[in-house]
């Protein structure tokens, strides 16, 4: 029987000669194992031709009826797999990674609804787009809005799992973003580069997962990702200069992409634009080595390492300009904090004042500007909850003599309420502590404050004689005739304030409030929180520079050889 040649790359590389009408996919994938060196054995290596995964069948299958020629060019690839794992402990992790992913994208769903219509969070923040200066924006519909920020969530939550080598799992969420992107005005997405970075980042999940399934989709995308960059960066990133003031954020980015078009031409077998793709790739994986004299010059300025890197690597190696840009980014952040805080400010201040009848907050610069020309700012504040935040009905309240007497009156009974509740809870959490509830109830009635009142208890001046309802509101009704009524659906979580003027489900209710996922909202917020203008373009290419090296030796080798052919 007469010997072929196949020309091996990837995990081992070199000529082996088989009998194609005898040899299988398993026995081929043992040789490799085995000649490799490496352990883990042939389970974990895929064998790759003509653009098509070598599947193991029925075993009994030959190469040659699987479309392996003479002189055929095959990649061996170490698969991602976990070894060892039973069919009971593979089912279990797959139904708590579905289960996650249920919550993830329930949280993002929750998240986006609320900080999308202006709504006063539950939290202590907003959720804002900004742009590449740090600038707030404004992006079309409250439904386009809702719809770009549930897909930056997932978009960020799906980078942590990049970052985590979890691949596919990062794909799954990859996908939810792409299809929250969808829902978006296909108009207002071409302006920005999110989605086509996003398109980047599943191709590349495709290759670190060596999924050759899915060459054709990923071609696909890399087509559209390139169109999109182009689109919203201008040509040769003229735009994108001009936004970043001479920095070049996007050169890893750029690599990257190169880097897979060279890889999904290389599969297809055009091995002419697969090298010119990953010469390219392999110039601007050069053009971000760091200098050590550069990194030693900026480390020796107290900057850290990390951040060292990064100015450089966005300021083509120049330390000067690498140095203006880390000042500048101080600058930024110094100023996010400051407007962070100012904004925990404002919406504590909210959330005092209650829910408009459309569960939105209190315009605060609105509030301000009533204040300015003389009105007390709690009855300001209360017309223009009343009034959704309409400035002129406001206005027109508080100048009316009636109107402004009926809101003045709310304004007590509310501060009375709040006091029955204060007090109220001052009792039950001293009960909790043992004490007599007669006692605690006339002592907090007597003292008022929890501390004074344990003071008077533990003093040993406990009258338990004293004959008092169990309630503190006993005889305390306010002017609204429902002092003992329990908190309506329509008032606010903390008791501050309530949306008299609404319907009980003019807003999200508190069953809504309820049913969030803290955990989940707080992991998505948390991975936004770290990031900034340049988070997606900021790529460590130390795997992409060992693929480069890879497929262009597999270019070179592949000169003069025949690619086999599939059936």
């Amino acid at each position: 029987m007469e010997l072929s040649k196949l020309k091996i790359g990837g995990a081992w590389s070199g000529v082996l000669e088989v009998e194609l009408d005898e040899w299988t996919v398993p026995m081929l994938r043992e040789e490799v194992a085995k000649r490799s060196g490496h352990g883990g054995g042939p389970e974990t290596i895929s064998l790759i031709c003509a653009g098509k995964l070598l599947k193991d069948g029925d075993g009994i299958k030959k190469l040659s009826q699987l479309g392996v020629r003479n002189n055929a060019k095959i990649l061996a690839s170490r698969a991602n797999v976990d070894q060892g794992k039973s069919v009971k402990e593979e089912s279990l992790a797959e139904e708590e990674r579905s289960t996650r992913l249920s919550r993830l994208r329930a949280a993002a769903i929750s998240l986006s609804e609320r900080h999308a219509d202006g709504s006063l969070p539950v939290e202590d923040f907003n959720l804002e787009l900004e742009n590449q200066s740090g600038q707030k924006v404004q992006l079309g519909s409250e439904t386009d809005q809702r719809a770009i920020m549930m897909g930056l969530m997932l978009h960020a939550n799906a980078k942590a799992l990049m970052r985590k080598k979890k691949y596919k799992e990062a794909l799954e969420v990859l996908t939810m973003g792409e299809d929250a992107f969808s829902l978006c005005d296909q108009k207002l997405i071409e302006m920005v580069d999110n989605v086509p970075i996003l398109q980047i980042d599943m191709v590349w999940c495709y290759f670190m997962l060596r999924d050759i399934s899915w060459l054709s989709v990923a071609g696909v995308r890399l087509v559209k990702a390139r169109e999109g960059l182009e689109r919203s960066h201008g040509k040769e990133a003229s735009r994108l200069r001009l936004l970043q003031k001479g920095h070049y954020p996007e050169i890893a980015l750029h690599l990257r992409l190169e880097l897979l078009e060279g890889v999904v031409a290389y599969h297809i077998s055009q091995i002419e634009k697969s090298r010119k793709s990953l010469t390219s790739a392999q110039a601007k994986f050069l053009q971000l080595q760091i200098p050590d004299e550069a990194l030693s010059l900026l480390l020796g300025m107290g900057y850290k390492e990390r951040d060292a890197k990064r100015a450089l690597r966005m300021n083509n190696q120049v330390v000067e300009s690498a140095v203006d840009f880390l000042v500048e980014e101080k600058e930024k952040k110094a100023t996010r904090r400051e407007d962070n805080i100012k904004r925990q400010k404002e919406i504590m201040e909210q959330k005092r004042y209650g829910t408009t009848p459309l569960a939105k907050g209190v315009d605060i610069e609105r509030l301000n500007e009533l204040v300015s020309i003389g009105f007390e700012k709690e009855l300001a504040a209360e017309a223009l909850r009343r009034n959704e935040n309409d400035t002129q009905k406001a206005l027109d309240d508080l100048t009316n003599p009636e109107a402004n007497s009926s809101i003045q009156i709310h304004i007590e009974s509310m501060k009375k309420k709040r006091l029955r509740q204060a007090a109220n809870a001052s009792i039950e959490e001293l009960i909790s502590m043992g004490f007599p509830r007669e006692a605690v109830v006339a002592a907090v009635r007597s003292f008022g404050t929890s501390q004074a009142a344990i003071d008077h208890l533990l003093g040993g001046s406990i009258n338990t004689s004293a004959t008092v309802d169990h309630n503190v509101n006993d005889n305390n009704e306010g002017e609204d005739g429902n002092a003992n009524d329990p908190l309506t659906n329509n008032q606010s979580e903390d008791g501050l304030g309530t949306n008299t003027g609404s319907s009980s489900d003019g807003g999200p209710s508190h069953d809504k409030v309820a049913m969030r996922d803290v955990e989940m909202e707080d992991e998505i917020t948390g991975e936004l929180l770290k990031g900034d203008a340049y988070s997606d373009y900021d790529l460590e290419v130390t795997e992409e520079g060992e693929a480069i090296n890879e497929y262009l030796a597999l270019v070179t080798v592949g000169d003069n050889v025949e690619i086999g052919s599939s059936s």
